[in-house]
């Protein structure tokens, strides 16, 4: 038994080597691993017992320990006083005793347990190793290769493991035959019972920016900054660009001469359409980039309500609002604004219902025709209550108004609106009715 110890010392400084396992902690192991070989071989796992494996000869010792008692009700665990002093002299009641015991019909099944524990340890360290290897990767981008299909999932081979890709994390128009070579984003390592489990994707945005910084030094070296990107299952992605050097065009740079960076992101991204966008402070900029590649005449935002009216031309409705509002979708999700977009077509027919309302209000004015009414509205008095501040001078000064119409017009307004605010007090009283 002890020169199945012995050789397996070889062994064991082997694997220290190979594993990076102590010794030390292996023959720990291995011990621990004969005590209870030891307590099952006896047939009581109650002993109390110590095993010892020397590292330099790799011979073992087993050791029983019993309390010293007056008494003896467990004789596996005590042992008398009169007993014990015959072993040791100097004994005392409630002290313990480790004598040696024989374990010359215990060697073949110690030298086993051995060999197992020590399998069984190596394969502990090898996952755990594993696993902190996998773990480091998490937030990287790694090459891999389609290894499987398991129902909707993709398992890809990555050299020393396995790792899965969920179909949430898959994009759909993207399509895999076993054998292709994938880049895949780290998100997380999971341990089961066999082994370490890693989770990748192909739509964390992530992926896209490394995919950036493989084919455009600028971004590599951090001259252009991806601020953002959003992207929808589809196909659609949108990327922000700012540039900290001047000299150097965000876009141009990521586009590269004749669109050859742009398009082997493209081609990694298995066709997903890329529009890249000006980063800029100003909100108004902002979000005319992000609507490319529509072209936008006005902007009118409300930075309060964090909302903005976007004027284009009629050719370009469908282009910036996109298939399905993909466009637009994508842009508010960017910049991070509600945008709510019209052709100059629908803004001049709300123009044309605004300034005919508008005449409806003033030639119901004594004194107001509708040239008269047209005059006014074109002068810049939208309201009754903006007529109501009108000075007779400021009227006068109109073309086909004169002083006593001018008086007219100012009397008929004041009476209009007082009229307008008494319906106002009215409201209440009549609901009270």
């Amino acid at each position: 038994m002890a020169e199945q110890m012995i050789e397996l010392l070889p062994v064991i400084e082997q694997i220290e080597r190979e594993k990076g396992i102590k010794k030390s902690d292996l023959l720990r192991t291995v011990e621990t691993a004969l005590v209870s070989a030891f307590r099952k071989h006896a047939g009581n796992k109650n002993l109390n017992l110590e095993v010892h494996l020397d590292e330099n000869t790799g011979k073992i010792k087993a050791y029983r320990i019993k309390k010293v008692v007056e008494k003896v009700v467990d004789p596996d665990m005590e042992i008398s006083l009169e007993e014990a002093i015959k072993l040791k002299p100097k004994i005392k009641v409630d002290m313990e005793l480790k004598f040696e015991v024989s374990i010359d019909e215990f060697g073949r099944i110690a030298a086993q347990t051995a060999k197992q524990v020590i399998i069984q340890k190596i394969r502990e360290v090898e996952k755990e190793n594993l696993f902190n290897e996998f773990n480091s990767k998490v937030g990287d981008v790694i090459n891999g290769m389609v290894y499987k299909f398991v129902g909707k999932n993709i398992i890809i081979d990555i050299g020393r493991g396995e790792a899965i890709l969920p179909i949430r994390e898959q994009c759909q128009r993207e399509k895999f035959n076993i054998g292709d070579r994938i880049k895949v984003y780290v998100m997380k390592v999971e341990k089961t019972s066999k082994g370490p489990q890693m989770i990748v994707s192909r739509m964390h945005p992530e992926l896209i920016k490394h995919l950036f910084r493989l084919e455009v030094p600028e971004v590599y070296d951090s001259t252009v900054e991806i601020k953002d990107i959003v992207r929808e299952p589809g196909s659609r992605i949108k990327v922000a660009v700012l540039s900290h050097n001047p000299k150097v065009d965000a876009i141009g740079s990521c586009v590269g001469v004749k669109g050859v960076r742009i398009k082997s992101i493209i081609q990694e991204l298995m066709g997903a359409r890329i529009d890249m966008v000006h980063y800029s402070k100003d909100s108004a900029q902002y979000i005319a980039s992000a609507l490319s590649p529509a072209k936008v005449l006005q902007i009118e935002i409300d930075e309060d309500k964090k909302t903005a009216n976007v004027l284009v031309a009629d050719d370009q409705l469908s282009l910036a609002i996109g298939k399905d509002g993909q466009n637009v979708r994508l842009a508010a999700k960017l910049t991070g604004w509600h945008i709510d977009i019209r052709s100059e077509s629908e803004k001049k027919s709300s123009d044309t219902a605004k300034i005919e309302q508008k005449m409806d209000d003033f030639t119901g004015l004594e004194g107001v025709g509708e040239k008269t009414a047209q005059i006014l509205i074109k002068s810049g008095y939208n309201t009754i209550e903006s007529l109501t501040n009108a000075s007779i001078e400021a009227l006068t000064a109109l073309q086909g108004i004169g002083e006593k119409t001018a008086q007219k017009i100012l009397d008929s307004a004041k009476k209009a609106l007082e009229k307008k605010a008494t319906e106002v007090e009215d409201v209440p009283e009549k609901a009270k009715e």
